[in-house]
């Protein structure tokens, strides 16, 4: 494992995009998001090609390897923001150069489609990366108070993190209407399989990480805590396969444990269908599961780290989750 220096004052972010583009977001939202960061003191800078946009609302694969090498390289950056999420970051993991990521250890952030860039690195390098808030995230103009508590507590701050639920969570296209979002109260994560454990994080979007399977992407299942979450394009069924794939793999019976984020409501799962499908599985008896933590496609989210510490308890109604090394 190999920890990134966290972010201070005055540090340089390079925003880069490893999906879609820059330009498919919002001015007023581009703006929103540099003047937050420029609140925590930070400088922001953007990849050269992260307003290239073709067909899919991405750029080229030399597009974009372009970009993450040259923050890698760049001495004056100290940590990375993908733009946004999307569906092809994976075209990019063959072409990137793993000892220039190695040789050049800095904090990368995002979530969803990245998950495939963070797991692959953590594999190759042994770099510790964050799922958490994109550059596009830090637009919100509304309930982002969560999210900036754990990316500072994850990326800033030193010492352990203790993951408390969030009061209250939206599932609303708030890039589309700033203004009218609802927000319902959260009765915070559940038990669905009693347990203690302590292993590394490893996970982020199911369907994205397994797109690494059968791949020199894909790391060791062993030892590991599996944080994993899928979008409203995740029906029950679909969650339930990804995750049987996932359960095929080497090593996973030496999986520790496993949280799994909170559903979009568009996704139709709910809390009697999810325990239904981790209950049918016997391969999952032997770990403790916590669900409807606070990450995944909803809002708000933690940070957490990918390669990073972790343990967590679930028993009776006690859940607890804390980070002990990232």
């Amino acid at each position: 494992m190999m920890i990134p220096f966290k972010l201070k004052k005055g540090d340089e972010i390079r925003v880069v995009a490893t999906s879609r583009s820059l330009a498919i977001i919002s001015k007023n939202s581009i703006q929103l998001a540099i003047n937050r960061l420029g609140g925590l003191g930070f400088k922001v800078t953007f990849g050269k090609n992260v307003n290239e946009r073709d067909e899919f609302g991405s750029s080229s694969i030399k597009s974009r390897v372009e970009d993450i090498h040259d923050a890698f390289r760049d001495r004056n950056v100290k940590g990375i923001l993908s733009v946004v999420g999307g569906y092809n970051v994976n075209q990019i993991l063959n072409y990137l150069d793993y000892d220039l990521i190695k040789k050049n250890p800095k904090i990368l952030c995002g979530f969803s489609d990245i998950t495939a860039l963070q797991n692959a690195i953590y594999k190759k390098t042994g770099l510790v990366t964050y799922s958490g808030p994109h550059f596009s995230s830090f637009g919100m103009a509304k309930g982002f108070e969560y999210y900036l508590e754990y990316f500072k507590k994850a990326v800033i701050e030193k010492g352990a993190i203790t993951i408390n639920p969030s009061q209250n969570w939206s599932d609303d296209a708030w890039f589309i209407d700033q203004e009218n979002r609802n927000f319902i109260k959260n009765s915070g994560p559940f038990i669905i399989k009693e347990g203690d454990a302590e292993g590394t994080i490893i996970g982020g979007n199911l369907c994205t990480l397994n797109l690494l399977q059968g791949t020199r992407f894909m790391p060791s299942l062993k030892d590991k805590i599996l944080f994993i979450e899928d979008d409203e394009d995740s029906k029950p069924e679909n969650f339930d396969r990804d995750l049987q794939s996932l359960i095929h793999q080497s090593h996973f019976s030496k999986i520790k444990g496993i949280v799994i984020g909170r559903f979009q409501k568009n996704s139709e799962m709910t809390k009697e269908k999810l325990i239904k499908i981790i209950e049918d599985k016997m391969d999952l008896d032997h770990i403790p599961i916590i669900a409807d933590a606070d990450f995944g496609h909803s809002q708000p989210i933690i940070t957490f780290p990918i390669g990073g510490k972790v343990k967590i308890l679930a028993r009776g109604k006690e859940i607890k989750i804390n980070i002990i090394k990232h």
